[in-house]
C-alpha cells in the first residue's frame, strides 16, 4: 500500500530537528531509514532545494527554503507529485505560523513540536487520495516536477555513518554544481553587514580619490600616476574583501589578510594625502571586515540530534 509514513521539518544549517511526526514504525526498514534522516540532516547545507533519496521500500523526499527543510518518508511507490504536494503543503503552514526568526534562534530540538498536528491531519489527507481530488490542484506541481525534477542522491554522495563528510560534486538542474568548495557560510550577523557596507564605502571613497587623481594627472605634469595605482588598488582590496565575506572559498582567511595588508600599504603610500582621521578610518574599517571575514565561517558539520 502507497502511504506517507512520517515527517520532519529541519534546520538547513546545523541539521537541528524543529518538529517531526511522533508515529515511527519499529521494523527493521524503518530503522534503517532513521539512519538516513539523520545524515541526510547533516548534509543539507550541501545539497538541492529539491532532493529524493531511494532506500529499497521507501523513499525520502524533502524540500529546503528559507533555511528550513521539510522531509518526508514514503512507500516506494507513493506518486512523487503527492510527496513534493504534501512537502510544500508543509513549508507554506510552517511559513505562515512562525517567525523565521524563531527558527534561526532555536536552540532546543523539537522545540515546535506543536506542529506535529498539521503534519498529522495533513498526512492522513495524502494517505487517502480520494479526499484530495477537490481539495488541492496537482497540475501546477506535475508541471514543476516535470521542468525540474528532484535531484536523485545516490548512497555513495551520502557517505557513511561514521560522521566524515562526502564531497558532493553534482550537476542539477536548477541547482548549479554543488561542492564542497562552495560551502554555504554561516548567516551574516548584524555587525557583519555594517562592515560589508563600510567596505564598500571606502571603495567608493578610493574609486572617487582615483579620478581626481586622474584629472588632475591630466591637467598637471607635477602629479604622481603611483597616487592613481594606489587608489586603484584600495577600491580593489575593498570589494574583494567584500566578495570574501560573501562567499567561501580556499585559503578564505588567509586571502582577507593579505588583503588587509594590501590596504595598509596602499594608505601608507597615501600618507600625504589624507589627513590621519582618513586612514585611521580606512585602515579600521580593512581590520574590521577582516574580523569579520574570520568570524563567518563556513557551516560546519551538524550535531548529532535524534532526529
Amino acid at each position: 500500500m502507497s502511504m506517507i509514513l512520517s515527517a520532519s521539518v529541519i534546520r538547513v544549517r546545523d541539521g537541528l530537528p524543529l518538529s517531526a511526526s511522533t508515529d515511527y514504525e519499529q521494523g527493521t526498514g524503518m530503522q534503517e531509514c532513521r539512519k538516513y534522516f539523520k545524515m541526510l540532516s547533516r548534509k543539507l547545507a550541501q545539497l538541492p532545494d529539491r532532493c529524493t533519496l531511494k532506500t529499497g521500500h521507501y523513499n525520502i523526499n524533502f524540500i529546503s527554503s528559507m533555511g528550513v527543510s521539510y522531509m518526508m518518508l514514503c512507500t516506494e511507490n507513493y506518486p512523487n507529485v503527492l510527496a513534493f504536494s504534501f512537502l510544500d503543503e508543509l513549508q507554506k503552514e510552517f511559513i505562515t505560523t512562525y517567525n523565521m526568526m524563531k527558527t534561526n534562534t532555536a536552540v532546543r530540538p523539537y522545540c515546535f513540536i506543536e506542529f506535529d498536528n498539521f503534519i498529522q491531519r495533513t498526512k492522513q489527507r495524502y494517505n487517502n487520495p480520494r479526499s484530495l481530488s477537490t481539495k488541492i490542484n496537482l497540475s501546477d506541481m506535475q508541471m514543476e516536477i516535470k521542468l525540474r525534477p528532484p535531484y536523485q542522491i545516490s548512497m555513495g554522495e551520502l557517505g557513511s555513518a561514521n560522521g566524515v563528510t562526502s564531497a558532493f560534486s553534482v550537476d542539477y538542474k536548477g541547482a548549479g554544481k554543488i561542492s564542497s568548495a562552495h560551502q554555504r557560510l554561516e548567516p551574516a550577523t548584524l555587525s557583519g553587514i555594517v562592515a560589508f557596507i563600510l567596505s564598500l564605502l571606502c571603495a567608493a571613497l578610493n574609486l572617487i580619490r582615483g579620478f581626481h587623481a586622474i584629472e588632475s594627472l591630466l591637467q598637471s605634469d607635477g602629479e604622481d600616476f603611483n597616487y592613481i595605482v594606489a587608489f586603484f588598488l584600495g577600491t580593489a582590496a575593498c570589494l574583494y574583501q567584500c566578495y570574501l565575506f560573501v562567499y567561501y572559498t580556499s585559503w578564505r582567511n588567509v586571502k582577507s589578510f593579505l588583503t588587509f595588508g594590501l590596504i595598509c600599504l596602499c594608505n601608507m603610500y597615501l600618507y600625504e594625502l589624507r589627513n590621519l582621521w582618513q586612514l585611521f578610518f580606512h585602515v579600521t574599517v580593512g581590520a574590521f571586515v577582516t574580523f569579520q571575514i574570520w568570524l563567518r565561517q563556513a557551516q560546519g558539520k551538524s550535531p548529532d540530534y535524534n532526529v
